[in-house]
């Protein structure tokens, strides 16, 4: 099957040049690395990346990013509750394997081996018993931390069976709850706030969502993952569920505290449009405006978005001005016209990111 080539050419730089203002949370976005500190790397290496996040959103980013790095960690967050992964937690009092599941699949090669596996590994059983809906690769990563004991180390052997073109990491080693302020849960009292329970409840809510926080509301973080990030060249957080994959990364204070002083540029990958229930009607400069109020010191150096999901360009450079970053629109999504990412077009998007913005490439 050919292969489509990339269009590297259509991604846009949409932050005027000269842009040094320092917003509210932090660093300015278009700095080289090296004079944020970064390390200078040498032509021809490859760079070390890592992305946060979970479910889909984080499987479409790390699909695009195999692709063109092979240093790449997925860092990934355990509060679901839902499905297998949910019964698994219950019953186990283990972490819910399934956005882990998701992320090991993502990263399988697309050869016979790796495609083989993908499938294994995603496959649900259907019966009328107790396997009914869950998934193997739950149960293959379940049966690994019972045998050996060690969330990563059997995360890592998982990885190594299916060929996996990259690492996944817990955000945490202890299972998390997700909890919502939700305004206007209830219909009939639109003005009230309600604490709404749940990662799998939070994500479908009526109402607005206010803010997230985890419980226990500060969680460890696994020490891998915090290395990670310290260590990397570059860190991407989303795509994904915002209050429920993306900003629970921010609510774990060593992973935030990571975030906040590593050296690594960093780069937010919007969403391609609002997910019914918890972000129903948001704008793209929206979503960034909460993950300021989750994470004030953040600083972000550019900000991803599809070029036909931004209907209000200027509003969007404003928001990601306050991170001091700038914002680069490209084709991402799939032509098909569903809100879905296309891999090879956020593959291209992000290559050119790193070359445009890292000033250390060339990587392959």
């Amino acid at each position: 099957m050919t292969r489509r080539t990339p269009r590297l050419s259509r991604l846009r730089r949409v932050v005027p040049e000269g842009n040094g203002d320092k917003g509210t949370t932090g660093q300015k976005g278009s700095r080289p690395a090296e004079a944020r500190g970064g390390r200078p790397r040498r032509r021809g290496t490859q760079p070390k990346v890592v992305a946060l996040g979970g479910g889909m959103g984080l499987s479409a980013s790390l699909a695009a990013l195999r692709r063109i790095t092979g240093d790449l960690t997925a860092v990934v967050t355990v509060a679901d509750d839902g499905g297998s992964s949910g019964r698994l937690r219950d019953e186990l009092g283990v972490l819910p394997p399934g956005d882990l599941r998701k992320a090991l699949a993502a990263l399988c090669g697309d050869d016979d081996w790796g495609q083989t596996w993908a499938r294994v590994i995603q496959h649900r059983f259907q019966s009328q018993g107790d396997l009914h809906e869950h998934a193997v690769g739950n149960l293959l990563i379940v049966a690994l931390w019972e045998q050996l004991g060690d969330h990563v180390q059997a995360l890592d052997l998982v990885g190594r069976l299916l060929g996996a073109q990259g690492r996944v990491l817990p955000m945490s080693a202890v299972p998390l709850e997700l909890q919502a302020l939700v305004k206007g849960h209830d219909p009939e009292r639109p003005e009230e706030v309600d604490t709404v329970r749940g990662q799998a409840t939070v994500a479908l809510t009526p109402g607005e969502v206010q803010s997230v926080h985890l419980v226990p509301n500060d969680p460890p973080a696994v020490p891998e993952a915090v290395e990670a990030v310290l260590d990397a060249d570059w860190v991407v957080l989303g795509p994904g569920s915002w209050f429920s994959s993306v900003i629970p990364h921010l609510l774990v204070p060593e992973l935030l505290d990571a975030l906040t002083q590593t050296k690594a540029r960093r780069v937010l990958s919007l969403n391609l449009a609002p997910q019914p229930g918890e972000t129903e009607g948001f704008s793209p400069q929206r979503h960034l405006e909460v993950l300021g109020r989750h994470a004030p010191k953040l600083a972000l150096d550019v900000v991803l978005a599809d070029e036909a999901a931004v209907p209000d360009r200027d509003s969007l450079t404003d928001a990601a001005k306050r991170f001091g970053a700038a914002v680069e629109l490209a084709p991402v999504a799939r032509p098909d016209g569903t809100p879905r990412h296309d891999p090879e077009l956020l593959a291209a998007a992000y290559d050119r990111i790193f070359r445009m913005h890292g000033r250390i490439g060339p990587w392959r």
